[in-house]
């Protein structure tokens, strides 16, 4: 699904599991707190992407690949040396 929607969509995958390392597995409280996190979360990809280079703009995608690729690898191979 992430080749479809492009990196900005990879927000969806990775800031879910993250705040679950934050806030527990209990959907009640998961939910409300990763779209609020995904909002935060390309709201400041936006203003880093607008900001990094003076005069130029550098696409969000590139800022999320950047910050959520390393992120999602790191909690894989958490969940890995925990089994």
């Amino acid at each position: 699904m992430v080749s479809i929607v492009g990196s900005i969509g990879f927000v969806g995958l990775v800031i879910p599991h993250a705040v679950r390392l934050l806030v527990g597995t209990g959907h009640s409280r998961l939910l409300p707190v990763s779209a609020l996190g995904g909002a935060l979360f390309l709201i400041a990809a936006d203003v880093l992407s607008r900001t990094l280079i003076k005069g130029q703009v550098i696409p969000v995608g590139v800022v999320t690949a950047l910050v959520g690729a390393p992120v999602f690898a790191l909690i894989l191979i958490g969940r890995r040396n925990a089994r």
